[in-house]
């Protein structure tokens, strides 16, 4: 596998496929799944690949149906290549982590978004037990569900600019500090929490993360 960070051509792609079988209660954009694998690394507790890439697609009945083994198998070589980049700038080289927010241009302007990423860290936060954050760490996570949750949006829209702005350069800062935390302090593996409830998976029925394989044979399992 290709190690490194994607160019935008392969997150052009991961994008496209993200629309392509996105649904409301999936991921849809390669912001908020940078969110969401930076949570997963930043985890507790280890996040399996078969846990989050259902999570993803926001449920086990919500998985592609691939148009060909092809394109799935492009699709979590660039996930996971993309997934091992960020790991290694969270781990090894912080100065280079930069969170993939959106842009959108508004009368002329280049505009930062950050509520997908914050979306999609939040959906990984969901995927284990981060109550025993200390209380010192609580406005780090606080920083990310500030544009994360839609309980917030009135608060935000009524910030000044500079206000704003400094809400949006605390992300990247209260990223790293939730990651370094739970690098020194892992928790005890528990039994992993599902995204959606659902019939469990039997031993020759196909692996709920959409390789096409048996649950028993999957690579990601």
């Amino acid at each position: 596998m290709k190690t490194g960070p994607l160019n935008e051509k392969e997150l052009e792609w991961l994008e496209d496929v993200l629309m392509k079988y996105g649904t409301e209660a999936s991921i849809m954009d390669v912001s908020e799944l940078d969110g969401l694998l930076t949570a997963v690394l930043s985890s507790p507790v280890p996040i399996e690949p078969s846990q989050w890439l259902v999570a993803l697609w926001g449920g086990a009945d919500k998985v592609p149906n691939w148009s060909s083994e092809k394109e799935m198998e492009r699709f979590m070589m660039l996930a996971f290549q993309h997934m091992d980049d960020i790991g290694d700038r969270l781990a090894e080289y912080p100065e280079q982590f930069e969170p993939l927010f959106g842009t959108r241009d508004v009368e002329d302007q280049e505009l930062t978004i950050v509520e997908e990423w914050c979306f999609g860290y939040l959906r990984g936060v969901s995927l284990s037990d981060w109550s025993s954050l200390p209380e010192s760490l609580k406005p780090a996570l606080a920083a990310i569900e500030l544009h994360g949750k839609e309980e917030n949006f009135e608060r935000v829209e009524q910030m000044t600019p500079e206000a704003f702005e400094e809400s949006i350069e605390a992300i990247k800062p209260a990223a790293l500090a939730l990651y370094d935390h739970w690098a020194d302090n892992p928790q005890e593996i528990e039994v992993a929490k599902p995204f959606t409830a659902g019939e469990k998976v039997g031993r020759n029925d196909p692996c709920p993360c959409g390789s096409g394989k048996k649950f028993k044979q999957c690579c990601l399992h």
